[in-house]
């Protein structure tokens, strides 16, 4: 067995395990290489029935459009149901307000929160590994979430030899990373060995971009660029897919599967911390937002 199948045999189990042992489960799907290896996983662990989940998407209003469009397309083609919590209509309601930088990835714990107590969800599925950020490594596979969605470290129970506890009191729920073992590299490479298709913005094209941070981020209705911010178009890629207004690309020429796998390899630096700005705004950003209910 290789490592790949390993990891596969795995997520499956960990997919059955929850489907077994919880009565609501939802998967939450961005679009992202993350969630896709996820929801194939899903696909392979209960074919040729259907998945018996919904999905969640969190749409923060500011989504590169071949997300948006690879999403619907995947919907429609496995048969799925899709629920999606829009931040813009809390914005609209009243409910968030626009933060001063533009970026609405920190606003999408309120939509979520909401989206899992009105739907009655009592296991989410998450695309998070804990190769990505220091906070996610703290997580267990199966993440207990209290009434208001909060994570506490010191709550977290022991998944020795695989068994994994899924006990919660009423208005808890779980939070549950089928993918915590799997890292960039195996998740590009589980991607080529399964030809599963991505959007495109996954491969080196020529965009748009302008500098900020140390990054390139790409023009639109976000607020960006701001002045004095100059846009130039350059042959980029992104290696992580996210709100518009915080993902940054990189310079690239990797338009296949084999130069991608390449380019990772070679790199030192992590997805998130070379490509998502939110994850800059403190040394504990992503557990503080973990604590209030965020992925």
């Amino acid at each position: 067995m290789s490592h790949l199948d390993a990891l596969e045999s795995e997520a499956v189990h960990i997919f059955r395990e929850v489907a077994g042992e919880f009565e609501r489960p939802v998967i939450l799907f961005s679009g992202g290489k993350d969630s896709i290896v996820m929801l194939h996983l899903a696909l392979k662990a209960f074919a040729p029935a259907p998945v018996p989940f919904a999905l969640l998407h969190v749409d923060t209003g500011h989504n590169f459009p071949e997300v948006i469009d690879y999403r619907d397309r995947t919907v429609a083609r496995h048969g799925l149901r899709l629920h999606v919590a829009s931040v813009q209509e809390f914005i609209d309601r009243g409910e968030l307000r626009e933060r001063p930088d533009g970026t609405r990835n920190p606003l999408q714990t309120v939509p979520l929160l909401d989206a899992i107590t009105s739907h009655r969800f009592d296991a989410v599925f998450g695309g998070g590994r804990r190769d990505e950020e220091k906070a996610r490594a703290k997580e267990r596979v199966f993440s207990l979430r209290d009434g208001f969605g909060g994570w506490d470290p010191r709550r977290q129970r022991p998944e020795l030899w695989q068994l994994y506890n899924g006990r919660h009191a009423p208005g808890e729920h779980v939070r549950v990373f089928p993918l915590s073992n799997w890292t960039e590299l195996d998740v590009w490479q589980y991607i080529e060995r399964e030809g599963i298709e991505l959007p495109s913005i996954y491969y080196a094209h020529r965009r748009k971009v302008f500098a900020r941070d140390g990054m390139w981020l790409a023009p639109g209705e976000w607020g960006g660029p701001r002045e004095g911010e100059a846009v130039e178009e350059r042959l980029v890629r992104y290696r992580t897919v996210g709100d518009m207004s915080c993902t940054g690309a990189v310079d690239s020429d990797a338009d296949t599967i084999a130069k991608v796998i390449a380019e990772i390899a070679a790199s030192r630096l992590t997805e998130r911390g070379a490509t998502r700005a939110d994850d800059k705004l403190s040394e504990a950003a992503m557990e503080d937002r973990k604590r209030e209910g965020y992925f």
